[in-house]
């Protein structure tokens, strides 16, 4: 059984793909319907068996905590007003895990943004969930779930992967497959936004289960695409690694289009908005 108990989510992006908008708010917190796409997370990791999480966010956007924090004032006057179940609802939120945040005063990439959690995480195993990467599985377990599954096999950090067409390749992290067992992948390499040529179709996706070494496999890398410390190339670095093929369908949150279909996808999936969102879509075609 692996030790496997903490995860990290890294919610501190500037959202510049949902400006206006994330001027003021975090993109973490827009809404699917009634819910900040950042509560997915962390149903994601509770779900997984996992309670501590660490959500890193930038400074002048406090909004994630708030919307975390429990308002037992809130609580009380819902109940008063005729309205216990949104008080439910808010307190299951703020009670729903063990949340710490770290602050980051500007974003200087994936790596960096990790780094900033090291004193919080301990010598354990723990998962990396990236803000943008909504990923759902409604069949099965959930993606974070699959990744330890996978790693009391492997017994190796591992990368969240999944094929992704050509002529996408080069907005993610590509990896270079060694031995193939099944939906486990050996990585041979990364390559981060490959302009053309790449290694293969495999995309890392927004989820790693990753050990206490990447901290020092940052700390020797310098700055990448972007001028920012990519965690892919940190990852390049250790002596061993792994991807998982997982199941799921993944969104990217910070791209209009993506998110459109998420929302419209778990509304179809949900009791209370699921028929006259099909009954809309119908009317319109």
């Amino acid at each position: 059984m692996s030790k496997v108990n903490k995860a990290v989510i890294l919610a501190a992006g500037l959202g510049t793909r949902f400006l206006p908008f994330t001027k003021a708010v975090g993109k973490e917190m827009l809404p699917i319907i009634d819910r900040p796409t950042i509560l997915y997370h962390v149903e994601e990791c509770v779900k997984s068996g996992i309670k501590d999480i660490i959500i890193c966010v930038k400074e002048d956007k406090p909004e994630i905590e708030k919307f975390f924090t429990r308002d037992e004032e809130y609580e009380k006057y819902l109940t008063s007003t005729g309205h216990p179940e949104y008080a439910d609802v808010i307190k299951y939120v703020s009670t729903l895990a063990n949340i710490q945040f770290v602050t980051i005063d500007k974003p200087l990439g994936i790596g960096y943004s990790l780094y900033q959690c090291k004193d919080l995480l301990g010598d354990d195993p723990f998962i990396v969930i990236l803000g943008d990467d909504l990923i759902i599985n409604k069949d099965g377990d959930p993606v974070t779930k699959q990744l330890i599954d996978a790693y009391d096999v492997c017994h190796s950090p591992l990368i969240g992967v999944q094929t992704v067409a050509p002529e996408r390749t080069k907005k993610y992290g590509i990896i270079k497959p060694g031995k193939v067992d099944g939906r486990l992948i050996e990585v041979k390499g990364m390559i981060e936004k490959p302009k053309d040529n790449p290694p293969s179709l495999y995309a890392c996706l927004g989820r790693y289960l990753l050990e206490k070494d990447i901290f020092t496999a940052i700390e020797h890398t310098a700055p990448g695409a972007g001028n920012e410390i990519q965690l892919t190339d940190a990852l390049t670095k250790l002596d061993t690694l792994y991807a998982y093929d997982f199941i799921g369908n993944r969104y990217d949150i910070g791209d209009k289009e993506e998110f459109i279909k998420a929302t419209i996808d778990i509304a179809l999936s949900r009791e209370d908005v699921g028929e006259a969102t099909k009954e809309y879509i119908e009317s319109i075609k």
